[in-house]
């Protein structure tokens, strides 16, 4: 039986359930946090394959200390970094959902030589460039925050305009990405957050050879039905 480890009073809250590797690290999207229907999965999913797999939650989110707003996209890629430098031993395979397929990216930049295999559910790197119009711009330059109403949550979703420069200063397709492993993106063609669009252009930058798209016509942004859980773990099964 794999073990699971957890601590809470560290900077960072995470679950490590041990195997073997590579070790399979989820990484949450905006607002998100560990004890999504994806994370959960891929953990028992890895418990029964044996599998060695990584859950945390961002400073800010979840069980993890400070203030959600405190934080930018260059904290949390940073917590990235952290996790995987003092808790994994050995190579990884990058799980990205949303917000985390940016963060994902900015990690594989970061430890190249770690990184065996990207996987990118409903992958938004730089959305900070695409995600929003002039009027919403205006009210982060005019008031440092923007609240909106969530389509997953009863409380708005706030981007604070520290995020949004975060965002700009740390852009992962301005050009070619230097990256060789395999990499599996998985999007919706019904995604209203997502235009599946952007997956064939992050494939595009990717310098690697064996990337592949696997659109899912009416999936939506979350991808969480059984059936794109089922399809998740062949895209994690898929990396050589």
């Amino acid at each position: 039986m794999p073990m699971v480890s957890e601590e809470s009073d560290w900077p960072i809250t995470y679950r490590h359930t041990s195997g073997a590797g590579p070790t399979v690290v989820f990484l949450c999207g905006y607002a998100s946090d560990m004890e999504g229907t994806k994370a959960l999965a891929l953990e028992a999913w890895a418990r029964d394959a044996g599998r060695a797999f990584l859950r945390f939650d961002y400073r800010g989110c979840g069980a993890s200390p400070g203030s959600f707003e405190d934080f930018t996209l260059a904290d949390w890629r940073d917590d990235a970094l952290r996790v995987i430098d003092d808790l994994v031993t050995g190579p990884v395979v990058l799980v990205g959902s949303s917000m985390g397929g940016w963060v994902m990216l900015l990690v594989a930049q970061a430890r190249p030589d770690r990184v065996a295999g990207m996987v990118g559910i409903a992958a938004a790197p730089d959305f900070t460039s695409w995600g929003f119009d002039d009027a919403q711009k205006a009210i982060l330059r005019t008031e440092g925050r923007l609240a909106e109403p969530s389509l997953y949550s009863d409380e708005a979703t706030v981007t604070t305009l520290a995020f949004w420069h975060s965002g700009e200063a740390n852009l992962a397709m301005a050009g070619p990405i230097a990256f060789d492993g395999p990499v599996r993106l998985l999007q919706g063609q019904a995604d209203a957050e997502v235009p599946w669009e952007r997956a064939v252009a992050l494939a595009g930058l990717l310098r690697s050879s064996d990337v592949q798209i696997w659109l899912v016509k009416d999936g939506d942004h979350r991808l969480s039905r059984p059936q794109d859980l089922a399809l998740l773990l062949r895209a994690i099964e898929d990396m050589k």
